[in-house]
C-alpha cells in the first residue's frame, strides 16, 4: 500500500480523529447543556450519532498514537478495509444527524422568525456547526481510506 499523508499511523491521520473526537464530543456538550433537547427527535439522534463518533474516533486516534510511538504504519488490507467501512458508517449517521437538527435549528430560527427557547437556540445552532464541522472531518479520513484501499 501507498504511504501518503493522512493514512493510518501519521501525524495526520492523529489530527484529523483528534479533531473529529473534540468536535463530536463539543456538539454532545452544546446539546445537553440545554434544558429542552430531549423534546425534539432530530436532537436526540444528533447525540446519539455523535456518541458513536467520539467512540469510533477517540477509538482510532489511540491507534494512531500507538502505531506512531511504535513507528509502525498500519496498511494491513483487513484492517483497511474495516476503517473504510467504520468511516463511511459514522460520516453517513453524522451527516444525517447534522442536517435534521440543522434542519430544526432553521425551522426555529427563520419560519418562525425567533425562538421562544432563548439562550437554548445559540446552544442548537453551535452543536449543529460543530456536528458539520466534525462530519468534514470525517468525510476527509473516510476519503484517504477509501483511496488507500484503492490504492492497495
Amino acid at each position: 500500500m501507498k504511504d501518503f499523508s493522512g493514512t493510518p499511523g501519521t501525524v495526520t491521520s492523529l489530527v484529523l480523529r483528534i479533531s473529529q473526537c473534540l468536535f463530536a464530543s463539543g456538539s454532545i456538550v452544546c446539546m445537553t447543556t440545554t434544558s429542552s433537547f430531549f423534546n425534539i427527535t432530530a436532537f436526540c439522534y444528533l447525540i446519539a450519532s455523535m456518541g458513536l463518533q467520539v467512540i469510533w474516533s477517540c477509538a482510532l486516534a489511540f491507534l494512531d498514537a500507538y502505531s506512531l510511538a511504535k513507528k509502525k504504519v498500519l496498511h494491513n488490507h483487513i484492517v483497511v478495509s474495516l476503517f473504510v467501512v467504520g468511516d463511511w458508517v459514522t460520516a453517513t449517521l453524522s451527516l444525517a444527524a447534522a442536517s435534521a437538527s440543522g434542519g430544526i435549528t432553521v425551522l426555529y430560527f427563520s419560519d418562525y422568525g425567533h425562538c421562544s427557547i432563548g439562550e437554548a437556540c445559540q446552544k442548537y445552532q453551535m452543536s449543529v456547526v460543530l456536528a458539520f464541522l466534525s462530519w468534514i472531518t470525517i468525510s476527509i479520513s473516510s476519503l484517504i481510506m477509501l483511496w488507500l484501499l484503492a490504492a492497495g
